[in-house]
């Protein structure tokens, strides 16, 4: 992060930074700090906020001093300030920890990004039992179809089918790879490997948010087919959000599994594990069994979690192999081991033999319009890819340049074009029918937005879209109960359990068989759910999303609006992540120079994750 990036951002933010620096300077000021610590603490504990705001774990002291020189001064002063504590003193009550790197954290960052590095590299260094021989390797052989060994050495090998070998003997494997690349497959393979030596293991499936969960659910019924009867029987059969596999409690934070009372499971499965962030990813890992296995699924270069730290991204850094993993591999695979070459890793992570890259898009292939664009988004090749897409040769990407502070017509017109076949589908639709063709023309299009406000913002869009479905569908503007009407799109914004919605889950505004007007949810078991609009939990529009918010969806086509202006949220990966929830065609209606910003700007979270898992190996070394 730049620093000047730190004295920029929400208002909230700035406050909330403000009151920190208060509260910790009153409390360096108690313990006889000098003046010039102080300057120092204040300082360095505003930016430190405004930093984990953006989504850093930590701040180094590089960007907050001009030069080593003045880093080692300040490193003296914070130190000396009474509230800042060394990381080599443990248990110390400071709210401020600073280790030998030169990173500055707040306490509870500190805790548990080390907690989170105790419970990984506890399970790095743990492998399971070799597969070994019998009847029950026999059939995990069969399944994994170990019978392309005779393949020439400049043939590429099944990553899929690694992957899956890799995963029978590891307590942690990461499996990254974006969409159409078959991280459904080979879980499905795995599950099914795993359930033939065990039928009685106890599978859970889960991820961060409801939509992500059944949609992983819905993907794993599809890919299991190939499986045999009786194994596609053992399979799972629901899907959880996170916090729901961990048991909330009323007790903000606490769950009701952690590691004095682990998860009851053998093997979790966890899909869209980029949107993690440090906190539920350590609360998840420390509630595993340490006997149990964990298969981490995502794609490293989505978006991060909202909140600190970019854990999935950290960990799927480094796809290394020892001679010993590939040796294994290949015996249980029938794949040369000479073939078995991992990409080279990104930066260096301590999770040798436990993480796989799968690189082909079984999709779209490299060539494709959405794989095009996707690729030159993830190369930083912004002018060549924008000259690509403004020449309009390939139908599945479509560029409509708009600079207006508001969508122009153009941009107007593709958006509701997107949604006629869902007008068309709500006016066909008689009181009480089947809602199922009225949610399949809903979620064949989507608007994405990059940002909430502003005239190309998420409550524009909205508001716009409303008043067009009220139009279409002969509804009033305003007056009692004008807030609902057929056709209105809504999100859940916050997980209810006792009504079994979670954040994330989409619903559509529709009349029961008398005409009363209620908010239909797929349900995860098939079939809908009707619920009073008076009885959902907190919730918004979602004719169009931010796409934070569509991470864990996909759509068949898909509008991403750019703002006027780069703003911070324009990144590489954002561009990217809205790219990659189209299937068949994506639109980007925005400012030429936008895109090419945004194409430039990688994202970049400050964290010390690496170096305190090898600490920790380095620990338990002999």
């Amino acid at each position: 992060m730049n620093r000047d990036d730190f004295d920029r951002g929400p208002a909230a933010a700035q406050d909330l930074a403000q009151g920190f620096a208060e509260h910790v300077l009153a409390w360096g000021r108690r313990c006889g700090a000098s003046a010039e610590a102080l300057a120092a603490l204040q300082r360095a504990a505003r930016r430190l906020v405004l930093a984990t705001a953006e989504g850093h774990v930590c701040i180094g002291l590089d960007a907050l001093a001009d030069g080593d020189e003045a880093a080692e001064r300040l490193r003296a002063a914070l130190l000396a300030s009474g509230v800042v504590a060394a990381a080599a003193e443990g248990d110390s009550t400071c709210p401020l920890v600073l280790d030998d790197a030169g990173r500055l954290y707040l306490r509870r960052h500190f805790e548990w990004e080390r907690r989170l590095a105790a419970a990984l590299v506890a399970r790095v260094c743990a492998p399971l039992a070799a597969i070994g021989s019998g009847e029950a390797a026999a059939r995990i052989a069969a399944l994994l179809g170990a019978t392309d060994g005779s393949a020439s050495a400049d043939a590429a090998p099944d990553w899929q089918k690694l992957a899956v070998a890799l995963a029978l003997a590891r307590r942690l494997t990461v499996i990254s790879g974006g969409p159409g690349t078959g991280k459904t497959t080979t879980v499905a393979l795995l599950l099914g490997c795993l359930l033939a030596r065990e039928p009685g293991l106890r599978i859970a499936l889960a991820a961060p948010t409801g939509k992500a969960a059944a949609r992983m659910l819905e993907a794993l019924r599809a890919r299991a087919a190939a499986l045999p009867e009786p194994l596609q029987a053992l399979l799972p059969h629901e899907a959880h959000t996170i916090h729901r596999l961990l048991g909330v409690t009323p007790e903000p934070g606490r769950f009701r599994h952690h590691a004095g009372n682990p998860l009851a499971l053998d093997v979790l499965v966890v899909d869209e594990a980029s949107m993690l962030d440090l906190a539920l990813a350590t609360r998840l890992v420390e509630a595993m069994p340490p006997e149990a296995r964990l298969v981490l699924l995502g794609d490293r270069d989505q978006l991060a979690a909202v909140e600190a730290g970019a854990v999935f991204a950290e960990l799927s850094a480094d796809p290394s192999l020892t001679g010993a993993c590939r040796a294994h591999l290949a015996a249980l695979t029938g794949i040369d081991a000479a073939r078995i070459v991992p990409p080279a890793p990104r930066r260096p992570m301590p999770l040798a033999d436990s993480v796989v890259w799968l690189t082909y898009s079984h999709r779209f292939g490299a060539d494709s319009g959405i794989g095009r664009l996707a690729a030159g988004i993830n190369a930083g090749a912004g002018a060549d890819t924008l000259a690509w897409l403004e020449a309009g040769t390939d139908a599945g990407a479509r560029w409509i340049a708009d600079e207006a502070e508001a969508p122009s017509a153009a941009t107007l017109a593709a958006i509701e074009a997107g949604y006629a076949p869902y007008l068309e589908a709500l006016r066909a639709l008689p009181p009480g029918g089947d809602p199922a063709p009225v949610f399949a023309a809903f979620e064949a299009f989507r608007v994405l937005c990059a940002v909430h406000d502003g005239g190309r913002g998420l409550v524009a869009v909205n508001e716009r879209l409303g008043r067009i479905v009220r139009r279409a569908m002969g509804a009033a503007e305003s007056g009692p109960g004008g807030r609902w009407y057929a056709g209105r799109a809504v999100i859940v914004l916050r997980n209810d359990y006792v009504m079994q919605l979670f954040n994330g889950d989409v619903g559509l505004c529709l009349p029961d068989a008398a005409g009363e007007l209620r908010v239909v949810f797929p349900a995860a078991a098939g079939g809908w759910r009707t619920i009073a609009p008076a009885r959902l939990p907190e919730h918004d529009d979602a004719f169009a999303l931010t796409v934070h918010k569509s991470q864990g969806s996909e759509f068949d086509r898909v509008l991403l609006l750019l703002p006027a202006r780069p703003v911070r949220v324009m990144t590489r990966e954002l561009l990217y992540t809205a790219v990659t929830r189209a299937r068949r065609e994506v639109t980007l209606a925005g400012p030429p120079a936008v895109f090419t910003a945004a194409c430039a700007t990688p994202t970049r979270r400050d964290s010390g994750l690496a170096d305190r898992m090898r600490e920790l190996s380095w620990e338990a070394s002999p």
